[in-house]
């Protein structure tokens, strides 16, 4: 009997997990992307430096963004990499209550409130898939497979003043409705040796 509500409980966690991703797929695919998302690490499709990643320093990136559509207010942070799913994509960074007209500096600090950075007063970092907040960089297996990461920025309508806690998935439902144009840059991250 213990294993077969072990087996449903698995099942449930399963279907719902993969209800979320379509929904997020849904939500993602709803809005324009039309925001441009930049860093001084890497280009677009570029390969993350080491010292951004796990296996080095552990730096947050930079990043700047612009064609924001009228009216945003607010911006919030997502970074994962689709390549590892558990039963989602890894989640290496959730950031929210981002100002609009500031950018990320590198090496941002790793607490869920970002005090003392100029321009991002009010600004949360959020829990990553190792139930932390802030950045957690890349740190693929040695699985042969060139990762990809995410850095999608969502440009919102409003002040929603988000408390501290949230994941990925809270801080989709969060901000669903608020979405005026998202837009991403995509690093690549490959281990080849230990």
């Amino acid at each position: 009997m213990k294993k077969l509500e072990q087996k449903v409980g698995i099942r449930w966690l399963l279907v719902s997990c993969s209800m979320l991703l379509l929904s997020a797929q849904t939500f993602a695919a709803d809005v324009p992307e039309t925001v441009t998302v930049t860093s001084s690490a890497f280009e677009m499709h570029g390969t993350i430096p080491l010292q951004y990643t796990a296996y080095g320093d552990n730096k947050s990136i930079d990043l700047s963004w612009s064609n924001l559509p009228a009216g945003t207010v607010q911006l919030a942070l997502i970074c994962d990499d689709p390549i590892v799913t558990m039963p989602q994509p890894f989640v290496h960074w959730v950031a929210y209550n981002i100002p609009a007209d500031g950018s990320l500096p590198e090496d941002l600090s790793r607490d869920a409130e970002v005090t003392g950075v100029a321009g991002l007063e009010g600004m949360i970092n959020g829990i990553n898939g190792i139930r932390q907040a802030g950045y957690f960089g890349p740190r693929p297996p040695i699985d042969g497979k060139l990762h990809a990461y995410h850095f999608r920025m969502y440009a919102l309508d409003a002040n929603l003043e988000l408390a501290t806690g949230l994941n990925k998935a809270q801080l989709l439902e969060a901000i669903e409705g608020h979405v005026l144009a998202t837009g991403m840059l995509m690093g690549h991250y490959q281990r080849t040796e230990q």
